[in-house]
């Protein structure tokens, strides 16, 4: 009688550490990500694959868990978002196709925030001018404030359903729709509402465009 109780306990406690082991696991199981898609409502898109790699510095490796977005300067309030406050907000996506001086394009479903919802929180000062991206490789561009406020460009966290790779931009890259490749600022970590209007970013320092428009010469002016 003792050892069919004993048996019956030990069944008993094999089978709560089995409950107890599948609720860890699903605890610490690690969400995968979407795979990525080759075509949005019949329209082909192109590969995260078929970028080519032009960075300044190579790619960078963010540390998502102390990663935080400033947008600071010339504002009313300035913010600073980690990685998922700034995905919490509402998101959109859209085709757009980023063309490269270099003469190469790629044509990708992005999905992301919308800068302009990001400036309404900071709440610009009316002297805020231009808007000055910072990436982590101290890479950096600039737009005027209009473009921003007045059109829906997105600061993308995903590419073709896929979380963008540290490749090409993690944990964000601007998609500056009308506007050259090099204005596509990648790895953003400060936002910064600037009266300077004659800023001019990396390679705009060196003789790009500082409008960087798709219709126009990106050589000078």
């Amino acid at each position: 009688m003792k050892l069919k109780l004993i048996i019956l306990v030990v069944i008993l406690l094999a089978i709560s550490a089995i409950f107890v082991w599948a609720e860890v696991q699903k605890e610490t199981a690690v969400k995968l990500d979407a795979v990525e898609v080759k075509d949005y409502q019949g329209q082909k898109l192109s590969s995260v694959n078929d970028f080519r790699e032009n960075s300044i510095k190579g790619p960078q490796y963010v540390n998502i868990t102390n990663y935080r977005l400033e947008v600071t300067g010339l504002v009313q309030n300035p913010r600073n978002y980690t990685y998922e406050e700034v995905k919490g907000h509402q998101n959109y996506e859209k085709v757009v196709t980023l063309h490269c001086v270099e003469g190469w394009d790629v044509t990708i479903l992005w999905r992301g925030v919308l800068v302009s919802d990001l400036l309404k929180e900071a709440n610009p000062l009316p002297t805020g001018k231009v808007v000055i991206f910072y990436a982590y490789d101290n890479y950096t561009t600039s737009f005027p404030i209009e473009y921003l406020q007045d059109n829906p460009i997105l600061m993308a966290y995903k590419m073709n359903n896929a979380t963008i790779p540290p490749e090409r931009g993690f944990p964000f890259q601007l998609v500056a729709e009308s506007k050259w490749g090099y204005k596509w600022i990648k790895w953003i970590k400060k936002i910064e509402i600037s009266n300077d209007t004659t800023y001019t970013g990396y390679w705009e320092s060196r003789g790009y465009s500082n409008i960087g428009d798709l219709n126009k010469s990106f050589l000078g002016g």
